[in-house]
């Protein structure tokens, strides 16, 4: 199945994430055979990552946004690992230092844009500027409503110099995002996760589904799609972002770069080492 076409946000559309279902499973038999489908995935993904890495004629940004809890890091560790470490590297974007407030919203978020070759993961990004600044009313709405707008552009400006993008937004319920809170409650080993903050962030969970809905409906483009990942099932979380950035490396047409000396003369080369031992 190609989860591009089933979980992509036609551009234009307006969005309401009370008609999606965060508990799919793509049709998926059982939890099992995702996991080995994943796997499958992931070793193709291994050599286009680093065919990329060689070519050096096209870079990959992947967006992870979601509610606190929603599995971002939990698609850097299970698909993300994928991809050789030299290659690829993970951002995220903090609340901004008193330097980054001094330019524009999007003038560091520039800065950890994929090089030729590389391939970025903004576990989240320059998007918490429609979302979190929305919801806090850190800016006026006449700042923020025009960031649509500014992102569009950028964006577009990105894949026209030869970055692809991927913008995974992760869904869970509301349950869900409680049910996994409680679960880092009761393991001391995933205690350090826990933040103050979760639980307040928890308290605007309505107005952060009308920014994210917001953000879905302005900013999914031909150039830079939207996909919201069900992400109740873990598993199948995992296994659609992997297609989805299985798919998207296929049709970038990356290709093994031609030697950059003579082959023959490296043959001879070979030979002669070898005979002299």
């Amino acid at each position: 199945m190609d989860f591009r076409k089933k979980l992509a946000i036609e551009p234009g559309s307006a969005v309401s994430l009370a008609d999606i279902n965060p508990e799919q499973d793509g049709g998926i038999e059982s939890k099992e055979e995702g996991k080995e489908k994943l796997s499958g995935i992931l070793d193709e993904i291994t050599p286009l990552q680093e065919m990329l890495y060689a070519e050096k004629k096209h870079a990959l940004l992947i967006v992870l946004q979601g509610i606190d809890a929603a599995g971002k890091d939990g698609v850097c560790w299970h698909v993300i690992r994928a991809m050789n470490p030299q290659g690829t590297y993970v951002a995220s974007f903090k609340q901004p230092t008193e330097v980054e407030k001094a330019h524009d919203f999007l003038w560091r978020v520039h800065q950890r844009v994929p090089a030729m070759g590389q391939v970025a993961v903004f576990n989240r990004s320059h998007y918490e500027d429609v979302l979190v600044a929305r919801v806090h009313n850190l800016v006026s709405k006449q700042v923020w409503s025009k960031r649509y707008h500014e992102i569009n552009n950028f964006e577009e400006f990105l894949t026209e110099n030869g970055v692809t993008i991927v913008k995974f937004f992760l869904y869970i319920s509301k349950d869900e995002q409680l049910e996994r809170f409680e679960k880092r409650l009761e393991d001391k080993d995933r205690q350090w996760k826990i933040s103050l903050s979760d639980y307040a962030e928890r308290d605007h969970w309505d107005e952060y589904i009308e920014a994210y809905e917001a953000m879905l409906s302005h900013c999914s483009t031909a150039h830079a799609p939207w996909y919201v990942i069900p992400a109740n099932r873990k598993w199948f979380r995992n296994l659609a972002a992997a297609d989805i950035i299985h798919r998207t490396m296929l049709d970038m047409q990356i290709e093994s770069p031609r030697p950059t000396v003579d082959i023959d003369e490296i043959y001879r080369r070979y030979h002669h080492a070898v005979r002299e031992g």
